[in-house]
């Protein structure tokens, strides 16, 4: 399951690369060139960090909030949307600043200029998904499930987060 969730990190990361690249062809801007460095560092999160946090968290989840629980469709979505969420994409902000060898300053102003969007649109994005994934998808399935939305999401993040401070 880890080596799926680094591929969608690493070719989402690409995905964005690619449309970038063709905004820049419509607008007659010159194109730079693929980087795969930073499509390496996302699959490096994917494997590291996205892969087994969230292997664990669905485990963990089906423990502290097993099915016979009456609201535990309402506990997961709220644990997940509201306490994992959060916390997971400023670990992402963050171990992708350490892996991109930038400075506590450079943490900073991306935090400041793209993480409340970028939490904001995960909510937008994952929330529905979540709710089908925490509650109706058998545990060993939720990684790879997640992983459909995921390809896209990198490639979100991955443009929200340049835009916010040029990499």
């Amino acid at each position: 399951m880890f080596s799926v969730k680094c591929q969608s990190s690493a070719l989402g990361h690409l995905l964005s690369q690619i449309l970038e690249a063709r905004k820049k062809i419509k607008s007659g801007a010159p194109i730079g060139e693929m980087d795969p460095a930073a499509a390496a560092r996302y699959a490096t999160f994917g494997f590291l960090i996205t892969g087994p946090v969230s292997h664990i968290f669905y485990q963990l989840m089906e423990v502290w909030m097993p099915a016979t629980d009456p609201l535990c469709i309402v506990k997961r979505l709220l644990l997940d949307r509201l306490i994992f969420a959060p916390g997971f994409l400023l670990m992402f902000y963050f171990v992708m600043n350490i892996l991109e060898a930038k400075g506590w300053r450079d943490f900073e102003s991306k935090m400041r200029g793209s993480y409340w969007t970028a939490l904001k649109m995960n909510w937008k994005v994952w929330t529905p998904f979540q709710f089908v994934n925490i509650n109706f998808v058998p545990v060993e399935f939720r990684v790879l499930f997640a992983n459909m939305v995921a390809l896209f999401w990198y490639a979100y993040l991955a443009s929200v987060r340049k835009l916010s401070f040029p990499t």
